[in-house]
């Protein structure tokens, strides 16, 4: 099971959510192939905005995006014209009323889309895959993550056969289904051919306490014990 199936979705519905979100048996073809469209649009028409995930979301007659980027200035444009001329184009694609909104990644060394598309950028400009790597997982760890590994496939190095190189730092539970993977896949273009980028990304795991929250919990506790006592001695002074 391990990389047989996509991280996310033996998680969906249980600590990951869906990214079209709707419902509409008739319709369902049809609107699959169009969130198909309008991803691949914006994918290619915002390849320097650094766009980790695109939510579509389709209450009644209207269509709302949710844009997840580190780069929101981009997308924005110089007085909220690039986002207006994208919500343009995607009426005209869609024939909806739509709604386009900017969500800022704050964080992007610990998403693991844009962990792979920066891999992917630094391929393409020949730098050495292994440093690339080396660097993209010291960066990552730095920020407080649990564990990450990065796998690149292809023409490593310009070499005539295709080989699979992979690193790994910490623990990256694949199997548990409350372990939060964060899982991000591009393909690199480079003159030698195609090389692709996998990145899995442990955060944490849920529904269980880390040592910073049991410490927290450990304050509260002598707090609630101090004021407890204070209250006890100040009913037995008032007794006497």
């Amino acid at each position: 099971m391990g990389h047989k199936v996509h991280p996310k979705s033996v998680r969906l519905g249980y600590i990951q959510d869906w990214e079209s979100k709707w419902f509409n048996i008739k319709e369902m073809p049809n609107f699959i192939e169009e969130d198909y469209h309008i991803r691949v649009y914006l994918k290619d028409k915002l390849k320097l905005a650094a766009v980790s995930k695109i939510v579509i979301e389709r209450p009644g007659k209207y269509l709302r995006i949710n844009i997840y980027t580190s780069r929101p200035g981009i997308v924005i444009g110089k007085g909220g014209q690039g986002i207006e001329n994208l919500r343009k184009e995607i009426e005209t694609m869609s024939a909806k009323k739509t709604f386009v909104n900017v969500m800022e990644i704050k964080r992007p060394e610990i998403d693991a889309q844009l962990v792979a598309e920066s891999i992917a950028f630094q391929l393409e400009k020949h730098v050495a895959f292994r440093r690339v790597m080396k660097k993209a997982i010291e960066r990552a760890m730095m920020s407080g993550i649990q564990g990450i590994k990065v796998m690149v496939s292809g023409r490593l190095g310009g070499a005539e056969i295709a080989r699979t190189e992979w690193l790994k730092e910490g623990r990256v539970p694949l199997q548990t289904f409350r372990a939060d993977i964060d899982y991000g896949f591009v393909e690199a273009y480079t003159t030698m051919g195609q090389i692709g980028v996998k990145v899995w990304i442990f955060k944490k795991e849920l529904f269980k306490k880390t040592t910073k929250e049991l410490i927290e919990e450990a304050k509260v506790v002598d707090l609630n014990a101090v004021t407890e006592q204070v209250q006890t001695a100040k009913a037995k002074e008032e007794s006497k």
